[in-house]
């Protein structure tokens, strides 16, 4: 979804290093930097990364397939709610309420302790990082937990991340929950989830009754039994469809 307006793929290390090419000169992939031992063992480098993302998500402005999905969701009686594993709050600033969002792998724009010294999360708003791009690090100040001064972190799920504080999202998880129960057909409209992190995928297949959408240039293959699959882009596909729909 977020390809489509200019954000980086990082599928693949050619993919992730093309987006980060002195991650490269490290051997470094998307695993090694989507970690929390990352921050502690080399912190400039894992808020270079991090910093660099979070400046992009801010100035990026989201493509025309968000407008559409929330028109289709304003023509229904119960409207939409969104279900993403993307962390970089486009749905929000496309104008979709908090209210009815769901960030199963969290959210960039929110910050945590590294030490986890509280369940408490703060919005990052007052982080504004300066990267150098010859070395990927970071070269403003680091930001710190407020709570205990020890160095913050996304408060995003990462791998082997036993640390992730995900209090916030057990309530937009409730209120995901309450929406569906409310839906006596619901049309699960799924946009690039791929295989190999399949958390969208699953919801999807558990939830749609037969009335699965999934939109993914490399890994379209549906269950009939779940819906059908569209092999194309997200934006390309969601302009074709929206005539039909309207």
């Amino acid at each position: 979804m977020g390809v489509d307006s200019g954000l980086p793929d990082f599928r693949g290390r050619d993919g992730f290093w093309r987006a980060y090419p002195a991650l490269r000169q490290h051997g470094l992939s998307f695993e090694d930097m989507a970690s929390p031992a990352r921050f502690a063992q080399h912190p400039k480098l894992a808020w270079g990364f991090y910093g660099h993302r979070l400046k992009l998500y801010r100035d990026t402005v989201p493509h025309e397939g968000f407008a559409i999905l929330r028109r289709w969701a304003d023509r229904m009686p119960r409207g939409a709610f969104v279900f993403t594993s993307n962390v970089d709050g486009q749905f929000q600033k496309a104008g979709f309420s908090e209210s009815q969002i769901h960030e199963c792998h969290g959210s960039i724009h929110t910050l945590q302790c590294l030490d986890v010294c509280t369940s408490n999360t703060w919005p990052a708003t007052e982080f504004l990082p300066s990267v150098n791009e010859t070395t990927s690090e970071l070269e403003s100040p680091m930001p710190h937990c407020p709570q205990c001064g020890a160095l913050a972190r996304p408060n995003i799920l990462m791998f082997g991340d036993y640390g992730w504080v995900d209090v916030p999202y057990e309530k937009q998880r409730g209120r995901l929950a309450a929406w569906i129960s409310s839906v006596s057909k619901p049309v699960i409209i799924e946009l690039g989830a791929g295989k190999s992190l399949p958390t969208v995928r699953r919801f999807s297949e558990r939830n749609a009754r037969g009335r699965l959408i999934r939109v993914n240039l490399r890994e379209s293959n549906t269950n009939p039994l779940h819906g059908l699959g569209f092999a194309s882009r997200a934006a390309a596909t969601l302009k074709l469809l929206d005539p039909a729909v309207g």
